[in-house]
């Protein structure tokens, strides 16, 4: 199994630190809002690398923590904390803003038949272990304290920014005055691991004691501190958005590998973007689609987890109502056809077993290959509609590559038939009424009533004495 690695740069055969298992962290939610379609397709790679992992027999252990206290409006450590700031908007407390988007957060997971990990750890429930983390890296002298705040200083780490491959000397200054806000703060790419009741945040709700006084851990701080309690140092695969990759990603490194001298994970995968017209989708640019947005125009979960399939993670993928349309066509189609499997019980003692083995050998080596997901589905929509495997193996090879896309292809395809053969009583009265008129010869009138059932999206079939109404899969 080869992964691209952004730290080598490079697809790299996949050794795990120990046989036979995975030790797997991924990024979470900051629970202040609802998640974007952006971020779900996010969720959605990383369920799809742990779900081709275990195709491969792998035991995975992961870990996912949910970000409720820290993340500030900027990544430069500046602005209010996201959790009050959203908890200002709309009227209430930080802890139940987080407890109303963590359940948001996983109801979006099942709706895309996304895995949830195995170990889910809220930021406020790794506090004592992120002061831990802090007292290391203040012992080996990491850190410097101002009046508001504990910072990891940057320039003490020599290969700080080899995440993105740039050197802290090569890094460009944002102009933001907020970046500098802080005047004690020595260099504007030190981040903050320790705030203090003060300033800006003398009235934050959410405070512990500390041995830097009462305050709240910074945004970086907690991956670390959760990943290292759950999996140990190092682990073997880290996974998050393309824009961690220069801040908070590289940030999790300096302070992980500086307090414990070791690297904190060996492989390090990011998908990219999902764009619309205006670009990338973001909260702070107020431009973010929801899940249930698109729910809500008549598409189906599962056929936006189809659409992300056609891309490979590492490429950005265009998001649009056409787009959709093509991906919810696409998806009842595969679902018309494995559907259409469930009637055939006739077991083909012809079945060609080398055409099974080829095609089950061909989806592996596209998952295989960087979780090349838009071949892997060619791969199996060949399989479904090919002649060469009978539709007992069809069925057979369905499951298990469906184990990896995660489309819940079986049960989705009854529920399509269901839905077929469930025809309006309006409809079977307009049929029954062109029935009538062709048995009375009016062929005129019957082909006007065929037009207005084709147009409503039915068929007729015609037989030698009875007819058959059947909805389009177009």
């Amino acid at each position: 199994m080869k992964l691209f690695n952004t730290l080598s740069r490079r697809k790299e055969t996949f050794k795990p630190l120990k046989r036979g298992e995975v030790s797997f962290y991924s990024c979470g939610p900051t629970v202040y809002n609802f998640a974007h379609i952006g971020n779900l397709r996010t969720y959605v790679f990383a369920d799809i690398l742990q779900r081709a992992l275990e195709f491969n027999k792998y035991n995975v252990r992961r870990v996912m923590n949910i970000t409720d206290v820290g993340h500030l409006t900027s990544d430069a450590d500046e602005g209010e904390d996201k959790m009050e700031k959203g908890a200002k908007k709309e009227g209430k407390t930080p802890v139940q803003i987080a407890s109303f988007y963590t359940k948001a957060f996983f109801k979006d997971l099942d709706l895309l038949n996304i895995k949830k990990p195995r170990i889910i750890v809220k930021a406020t429930d790794a506090i004592p272990e992120q002061i831990k983390i802090i007292k290391q890296l203040e012992k080996k002298g990491f850190t410097y304290e101002t009046s508001s705040a504990v910072y990891f200083d940057v320039s003490k780490l020599e290969d700080y920014g080899k995440l993105s491959g740039q050197k802290l000397s090569e890094k460009e200054v944002a102009a933001r005055k907020e970046v500098i806000k802080d005047s004690e703060k020595r260099n504007p790419q030190d981040f903050a691991l320790w705030f203090k009741l003060v300033g800006r945040h003398k009235d934050h709700v959410l405070q512990w004691n500390s041995p830097w006084g009462k305050g709240f851990p910074g945004w970086h701080i907690e991956c670390s501190a959760i990943a290292t309690k759950k999996l140990g140092q190092p682990f073997d695969i880290h996974t998050g958005g393309i824009d961690h990759i220069g801040t908070h990603h590289a940030n999790e490194i300096a302070q992980s590998e500086a307090a414990y001298g070791k690297p904190l994970a060996n492989v390090w995968m990011h998908g990219e973007f999902l764009v619309i017209d205006k670009g990338k989708m973001s909260k702070s640019a107020d431009n973010f689609i929801t899940l249930q947005t698109v729910i809500d125009k008549g598409f189906d979960p599962l056929a936006y987890r189809y659409l992300i399939l056609t891309a490979h993670y590492r490429s950005q993928l265009m998001f649009s109502d056409d787009s959709m349309v093509f991906a919810q066509t696409s998806y009842d189609n595969l679902l018309d056809k494995v559907g259409n499997l469930e009637g055939i019980h006739k077991d083909d003692t012809h079945a060609d077993q080398k055409a099974e083995s080829q095609y089950r050998d061909r989806f592996k080596r596209y998952m295989d290959d960087d979780l090349n997901t838009p071949q892997a589905l060619n791969a199996l929509r060949e399989m479904v509609i090919g002649p060469y495997v009978d539709a007992k193996t069809k069925r057979r090879l369905i499951k298990e590559f469906d184990s990896v896309l995660g489309l819940d292809l079986i049960a989705q395809s009854r529920t399509l038939q269901k839905q077929l053969h469930a025809i309006p009583q309006r409809i079977r009265e307009l049929a029954r009424k062109r029935w009538d008129c062709k048995l009375e010869k009016k062929y005129k009138e019957a082909d006007e009533i065929r037009l207005r059932l084709e147009q409503k999206g039915y068929e007729i079939n015609d037989k030698d004495d009875s007819y058959e109404i059947t909805k389009k899969i177009v």
